[in-house]
């Protein structure tokens, strides 16, 4: 049996750091993945819910914010709990082994300023954004096999 789970997305808001009653850090943060569809197809968007814990915890409040492109790698996990009013709710998530930043700080920055110049923000990836990145010309002696 498997349960792994690898995703690349936007952050959809400021993760939220906590700690439990016995010091732990947990922090919980949505990811924005887009989802393949068949040419001509509205694009589509899938927000999956994360949660860190310990160290890996405290580098993702401390090193992200809404808008940050991340790796993330871990596992699904199901679980329930009470609300207030008693009623059970069921949670999906990923539990998060690590988190990669996958663009700089001030990459991340600079889109964030460039999104509110433009009056407006998005929490869904642009995949334009590999367009104007400038290929590589690797011969087949730099290849390792």
């Amino acid at each position: 049996m498997i349960n792994r789970v690898i995703l690349v997305g936007r952050l959809t808001k400021d993760p939220m750091l906590r700690k439990t009653q016995a010091g732990t850090s947990v922090t919980s943060f949505t990811v924005a993945c887009g989802r393949r569809v068949a040419a001509g197809q509205e694009p589509q968007t899938d927000f999956i819910n994360c949660v860190a814990w310990n160290r890996t915890a405290d580098i993702v409040s401390q090193y992200t914010h809404k808008g940050s492109l991340v790796g993330v790698e871990g596992r699904i996990q199901s679980r329930s709990y009470d609300d207030a009013q008693g009623k059970r709710v069921y949670v999906t998530e990923v539990v998060c082994d690590s988190v990669q930043f996958l663009e700089s700080r001030s990459a991340s920055e600079n889109r964030g300023s460039m999104m509110e110049t433009r009056g407006y923000e998005s929490d869904v990836p642009s995949y334009d954004d590999f367009a104007s990145t400038p290929s590589l010309d690797i011969s087949s002696d730099d290849l390792p096999f």
